[in-house]
């Protein structure tokens, strides 16, 4: 059962060929395995795994295979962090909310107190 985008780019390193991807466009295999100390075959299985989690295209040209990011699974991932981010932003601004208040009730009580 192939894994969903965000399991897929949990891992550093299939996070780094995304970015890699993103920062040159379409590469080969062989160029996207240049940018990394491991083995081919291991950038090979990580390939397969975005691949199969369609945040990756994979194009057959000749003997070369060529690899581009998918827009559309990467908005999805990007739309999901834009919601986490709105769900905490509203926390802070609760929590900012009642420290106002609470600060506004200190300076009440300390100039009655003066």
């Amino acid at each position: 059962m192939p894994m969903d985008g965000f399991t897929a780019v949990a891992d550093p390193t299939r996070r780094k060929i995304v970015e890699t991807l993103a920062l040159h466009g379409q590469l080969s295999a062989t160029q996207i395995s240049d940018q990394f100390s491991i083995t081919a075959q291991a950038i090979s299985q990580h390939l397969k795994i975005l691949r199969e989690a369609n945040v990756l295209y994979m194009e057959k040209r000749a003997q070369r295979r060529l690899y581009r990011l998918n827009a559309a699974s990467l908005k999805d991932i990007e739309a999901w962090a834009h919601r986490i981010s709105e769900l905490w932003e509203a926390r802070f601004d609760a929590i900012q909310v009642i420290l106002d208040d609470e600060d506004r009730a200190t300076k009440t009580r300390e100039n009655q107190d003066s």
